[in-house]
């Protein structure tokens, strides 16, 4: 991995991302299988949902922020409420529509998408934040604050050390992948700057390194 250029561009790096996602997506999640190249099965995916699960009005709008393919996040989802799913990668969005018919997919940046106020009872943000230019992430968690009604929930996959950076040939993708990631004690503080009440905080380990869960709540009132 290499320590992203300092004056990479917005427009630029997430051209890497939309790129790398195009090239990467069966390579990350084929399209039978039930786990993903990194380790992570369903069967956690189904873990980490179930809050949303249990708690959330049935048939209540979620949004699943960089919903890839459609596989697992968006699918255990659309059996309880009404789904939609935004990514930047036009490859996985045309996957997640095949994979996924019943519910919405929208191709977009997810910090230039805009929704009304208060229409989702959750949102989820699974390994997908830490693919956004730091700089632009705390606008997006308040502005995904204002996207929850009141009582609403947000899960969603942070960093746990701080790092920038890029990695050539991503997966044998042939194309670079860009990550930018605070450490998780800052996400919690940024989180709670939002207005959100943070619920819980788990490590999650991947190989060497580990990334942050939290599972936060738009207070009522």
């Amino acid at each position: 991995m290499a320590a992203a250029h300092a004056t990479a561009s917005s427009d630029a790096v997430k051209d890497v991302v939309r790129n790398g996602w195009d090239r990467a997506s069966i390579l990350y999640r084929p399209g039978t299988g039930t786990v993903d190249v990194f380790g992570h099965s369903f069967l956690e995916y189904e873990d980490w949902l179930q809050p949303l699960i249990d708690r959330l009005p049935r048939n209540s709008a979620v949004l699943d922020l960089g919903c890839g393919c459609g596989i697992p996040v968006a699918r255990e989802l659309v059996r309880y409420f009404q789904v939609t799913g935004v990514d930047i990668s036009d490859v996985q969005i045309r996957r997640a529509r095949e994979l996924v018919p019943s519910a919405r997919f929208l191709p977009a940046d997810m910090t230039r998408i805009r929704f009304p106020s208060q229409v989702f009872a959750g949102i989820t943000c699974l390994y997908a934040l830490i693919h956004v230019p730091l700089a632009e992430q705390v606008d997006l968690l308040q502005r995904i604050h204002d996207w929850l009604v009141p009582g609403g929930l947000f899960l969603v996959t942070t960093g746990e050390a701080a790092w920038t950076g890029t990695e050539d040939n991503w997966l044998g993708s042939g194309a670079p992948m860009y990550w930018s990631h605070a450490d998780g004690d800052s996400y919690a503080r940024w989180l709670k700057d939002a207005g959100f009440q943070v619920l819980w905080r788990r490590r999650i380990p991947e190989g060497d390194a580990a990334h942050a869960l939290f599972l936060v709540r738009r207070p009522e009132g």
